[in-house]
């Protein structure tokens, strides 16, 4: 290493300090998916990315998703796919491929990756410890008698309560933990529930200092295009109701406002398509993505 390398690698380390400090013992939950997901590089950035944020006293928490992959799987198996509203039916026979996916597969690779980079990763999903108390998730804004023409969307829910006992365990114990976002009914049915959701409302129960949602998109863009670095909560409700925000945007950008309403300092909507994106989030001036706070 030359001189020049060295100097910029102090400049960059300088930078960091104050974020570590900032942010040491403090709880960052992370909602996993998209290209970071799949895109084998980016995997392996992902988990180096987590292992050094333990390593320097915070407690990240993983949320993921795995729909491509479950998607797959059901073709693989000759099963269909159907969604509604951008929600994917789920029957008995579904969920049992979503519980192999989320629960087995794609959390396990995940785990792997993570103690491959000398980190100590454990699997759970919302059945263990009782963790997401999940109801079966109910058209919006609708009357009952106006839901009978609607599909049944089956086994999908929404988290009804959270006891955060099991995360709080594995985080004193210098566990990182990593999470499927299944549900269990008061009856014991699973139940899949989005994962930002559950992200969301997992950054709320644990006090989170901040919530991160890796995308597919450099963030909330403006009218002509331009990103939006950092928004309030007001100035998001604004940008929703002169439509700015809309589509597949929404159930991220409401996400994030749930969880700053509900006391995470902060949310951050950005590319996980970029390396290292979580750590130039973290512990650099300029930050990546959309920031919302409170």
């Amino acid at each position: 290493m030359n001189s020049n390398d060295a100097t910029h690698t102090a400049d960059v380390l300088i930078e960091a300090l104050p974020y570590i400090q900032r942010y040491t013992n403090k709880t960052i939950v992370i909602k996993y998916g998209g290209n970071a997901m799949v895109d084998e590089h980016l995997k392996h950035n992902f988990a180096r990315d987590v292992v050094l944020m333990k390593h320097v006293g915070i407690n990240p928490v993983v949320v993921h998703g795995g729909g491509p992959q479950i998607g797959h799987l059901l073709e693989r198996l000759g099963m269909e796919s159907r969604f509604i509203n951008g929600m994917r039916v789920t029957d008995t026979a579904t969920m049992d491929v979503v519980e192999m996916v989320l629960g087995g597969l794609v959390n396990k690779e995940i785990v792997n990756l993570i103690n491959q980079q000398g980190g100590r990763a454990v699997g759970l999903t919302g059945k263990d410890g009782g963790m997401i108390r999940a109801t079966k998730l109910k058209h919006r804004n609708l009357a009952p008698e106006e839901t009978n023409g609607l599909p049944d969307l089956g086994q999908v829910g929404e988290v009804s309560t959270i006891d955060p006992a099991v995360v709080n365990m594995l985080d004193t114990g210098n566990f990182i933990p990593v999470i499927a976002p299944i549900g269990v009914g008061d009856d014991g049915s699973a139940y899949n529930i989005n994962a930002d959701l559950v992200a969301g409302k997992i950054a709320a129960i644990l006090g989170a200092d901040k919530l991160i949602l890796l995308t597919n998109t450099s963030g909330v863009m403006d009218s002509e295009g331009a990103l939006l670095n950092v928004l309030s909560a007001d100035d998001v409700n604004t940008l929703i109701s002169n439509g700015t925000i809309h589509g597949g945007m929404l159930p991220k950008i409401e996400c994030a406002l749930d969880a700053v309403n509900s006391g995470v300092k902060t949310a951050t909507i950005m590319d996980g398509r970029i390396e290292h994106a979580v750590l130039m989030e973290l512990f650099t001036d300029q930050g990546v993505g959309t920031q919302i706070r409170g």
